[in-house]
């Protein structure tokens, strides 16, 4: 019976009509609910937030790990890495310090001018190679591959432009092709479409840019069937035909020859196939037997026998990039051995840079001369401007004193550059200068094509110096760009920097470079940091996998998968730089 009733009472208080009678104790029943069901919203939200702050926590962890094994292993604790521990006892500046707010307003003033040039492009001159925006049409200056699109998807990329992105990806994916009867030039074609389409993938993991980036690579690979390995410099894109412009005398480019080593050294790391590192390794190969003991070679080199001809030495036009590319294929394999000859060949070549300094009177503004047999010519490049960033990122290499002293240098140079800009009625620089005693530079040839060399030494000075005054010329550099180089439909260059007459193009690298150097002078170390990326000679930056077993003289052939992996376990992801 006892049971039998405690059965009935049970039943009684579930009965909905029991509480339905009795008005005071269903308040009471929806009081302690209420209590209830707060009591574990709040538990939960607790233990949300408590995950989420374990999740940041170990996050952070992991970060720190890595960076404590790349200083064990020799690496260098770049700019991103200081924000960790502060430099010189600092806290890390507030994002919302004045400094970062005139950094975003910048930043967006940037986005603004590529949004332009891109809109442009895009109403006048879409799928064609670069656009003329006086006369609003497209030309196709590089046999129709789409090269300012190209050369523009990391820097839509970057800077967050999804629409546009994706629009461009869409042509890339249907309309993109490259079996075409034209004669291309091996480097451009490596520098904007290989390297901008590899960036691309780099950055978005879409494998759509990979297999186009193989497909290209594919085409331009039979330059390189020489009796000495040196490629020839043209190729046609269809029938598969290299040789080398008239002019040269049927000798090959000191730089068309030298930078190419970025891009099928990556391409062969991301496919497993080792075919286009070997090519272009064999390049370095064979230019390492020789080398001289000043590093410097003249700007022709003989295909057939892989000797230099006599012909001018220069960091400018026709010899800038190669050894731009030593020193960045040492970075991109991360500073092991398997890269270290590149290292070698570039710390001998600066030997020689050094030699061909001069200063002026009376400013003493110091320059890169160029040499021909035992003369120096009183003459430089804006190209050469490359250089001041290059003697940057390189000094990191050496022992303090050394390190130092070229990081001087780099920031000598850069004030020259910078100067070539403030010399001009424009504040644009013009295509050389030459130096004669008691006038300090000249303007030579006086056209200005938008070119980024000067911006790009700014960027790496700026990030690897943390001086504030890099951004303010550059800033400088861009509002002149601004007041005489934006048209009603893009961007043009000029004729002649003194006069300020235009003229009808925008080339592919304003977007792809100087536009994305400018955007990254005003943006926080952690977008694009310089641990992880490497950049090729158009801006398009590579990611850095650590290379051991992928030397061609080590004659290993069991590094794809490794290499593979160690590039996907980097940090994905857009980088972004939020407001």
């Amino acid at each position: 019976m006892a049971r039998s009733r405690s059965s009935s009472t049970v039943r009684r208080y579930i009965n909905p009509a029991y509480y339905l009678k009795r008005p005071k104790r269903l308040a009471l029943l929806f009081i302690v609910f209420v209590f209830a069901t707060f009591f574990f919203w709040d538990r939960q939200t607790l233990l949300r937030d408590h995950e989420e702050e374990i999740s940041k926590l170990k996050e952070e962890v992991i970060h720190l790990r890595n960076l404590l094994e790349e200083l064990k292993n020799g690496g260098d604790m770049s700019v991103e890495k200081k924000k960790y521990s502060g430099e010189g006892g600092q806290a890390v500046k507030n994002l919302d310090s004045p400094d970062n707010i005139l950094d975003a307003q910048r930043r967006e003033k940037v986005k603004d001018a590529m949004l332009h040039a891109w809109s442009s492009y895009e109403k006048y001159a879409w799928g064609h190679d670069e656009l003329q925006p006086q006369t609003k049409n497209g030309v196709d200056s590089f046999g129709g591959l789409g090269a300012t699109l190209i050369d523009s998807l990391d820097t839509l990329y970057i800077m967050g432009l999804d629409e546009q992105f994706q629009r461009a990806r869409k042509w890339v994916a249907n309309s993109l092709d490259f079996n075409k009867n034209y004669d291309a030039s091996v480097f451009e074609t490596t520098i904007r479409v290989v390297g901008g389409l590899l960036s691309t993938y780099d950055l978005s993991g879409d494998k759509l840019f990979l297999d186009k980036a193989q497909d290209i690579a594919d085409r331009l690979l039979p330059a390189w069937n020489t009796e000495s390995g040196i490629p020839y410099n043209i190729i046609n894109l269809a029938h598969g035909n290299p040789h080398n412009p008239g002019w040269t005398g049927g000798d090959s480019i000191l730089a068309d020859s030298g930078t190419e080593q970025l891009e099928f050294i990556a391409l062969s790391q991301r496919t497993g196939d080792r075919k286009y590192q070997q090519k272009v390794e064999n390049v370095i190969l064979e230019l390492n037997r020789t080398f001289p003991d000043d590093g410097l070679l003249p700007i022709y080199i003989n295909p057939h026998k892989g000797t230099t001809s006599y012909s001018a030495i220069t960091f400018g036009a026709m010899g800038d990039s190669f050894y731009e590319y030593l020193l960045k294929v040492w970075i991109q394999g991360n500073r092991t051995a398997a890269v270290s000859h590149y290292r070698k060949m570039w710390e001998t070549s600066m030997k020689g840079l050094v030699s061909l300094v001069r200063r002026t009177t009376p400013s003493s503004f110091a320059y890169l001369g160029e040499k021909m047999g035992s003369s120096i010519n009183d003459k430089m490049d804006e190209l050469a401007c490359f250089a001041p960033g290059m003697l940057a990122l390189g000094s990191s290499g050496y022992s303090p004193d050394e390190a130092q002293k070229f990081l001087s240098l780099a920031e000598e140079l850069a004030w020259t550059c910078y100067n070539f800009y403030q010399s001009t009625p424009t504040k644009l620089a013009g295509e050389n200068y030459f130096f004669n005693d008691g006038q300090d530079m000249s303007v030579g040839t006086s056209w200005n094509i938008l070119r980024p060399e000067t911006v790009e030494s700014l960027f790496y000075l700026w990030r690897l110096t943390g001086n504030k005054t890099y951004q303010e010329w550059g800033w400088n550099i861009f509002q002149a760009f601004e007041k005489n180089s934006r048209v009603e439909s893009g961007y043009v260059g000029l004729k002649d920097v003194n006069t300020g007459v235009k003229d009808n193009m925008m080339q592919s690298f304003f977007l792809a470079e100087t536009l994305k150097y400018l955007y990254l002078l005003f943006s926080p170390s952690s977008v694009i940091p310089l641990d992880e990326w490497v950049f090729n000679t158009e801006a398009h930056p590579i990611k850095i996998v650590t290379r051991n077993d992928w030397a061609v003289s080590s004659g290993s052939s069991g590094g794809s998968q490794e290499s593979d992996r160690q590039l996907r376990t980097r940090k994905e992801g857009r980088f972004r730089v939020h407001h």
